[in-house]
């Protein structure tokens, strides 16, 4: 398998996977309150979309990638 190929199914993957969830989430930690040696720390939870149009670019540049390879 060369790297075309590889990175063509990844390309595929990562699309199909962005317009199944449409975003992702993590955690993210900050300091609310600092006094002296106290802190208080929030821990938020962040949210990022991935547009459609990304996730079907990804889709067709994979298999133009794919396509590609085989001749």
């Amino acid at each position: 398998m060369n790297l075309t190929k590889l990175i063509g199914i990844i390309l595929i993957a990562a699309g199909a996977l962005g317009l199944v969830y449409g975003g992702f989430s993590y955690p993210k930690e900050s300091t609310a309150l600092k006094l002296g040696p106290l802190e208080l720390k929030v821990q938020e939870t962040k949210t990022v979309s991935v547009p459609i149009i990304l996730s079907a670019g990804a889709i067709v540049i994979g298999a133009f990638l794919l396509v590609l390879n085989r001749k």
